[in-house]
């Protein structure tokens, strides 16, 4: 079955960074979009970034320049590189990607920004 396990996040001062991994089985991943999303409390799941089997990108207008998604077909891993981050990005992240109609998605990791 799909599975999709998300690591890296942690608390950390606006302007720091995070890598944060998702690390994929159960699917063919080296055919596979993926995708990160974050959800803030109180508001909906938002798309931050996307990355195609053939590593195109795809980012959210307000990451763009900060967040980088990049991805190891090999290792069958997909990582966010978040910087400079700012208050507004504490949510929950979660890594996604879709089989058909259907989409599947990890538990999250925390991010907090905070002084």
């Amino acid at each position: 079955q799909v599975q999709l396990v998300e690591s890296g996040g942690g608390l950390v001062q606006p302007g720091g960074s995070l890598r944060l991994s998702c690390a994929a089985s159960g699917f063919l991943f080296s055919i596979s979009a993926m995708g990160w999303y974050r959800q803030a409390p109180g508001k909906q799941r938002e798309l931050v970034a996307t990355i195609t089997n053939t590593g195109s990108t795809n980012y959210e207008d307000s990451v763009k320049g900060r967040f980088t998604i990049s991805r190891d077909n090999a290792k069958k891993t997909v990582w966010l590189q978040s910087n400079r981050l700012e208050p507004e990005g504490t949510a929950v992240y979660y890594c996604n990607t879709r089989r058909g109609a259907i989409a599947y998605w990890g538990q999250g990791t925390q991010v907090s920004v905070s002084s």
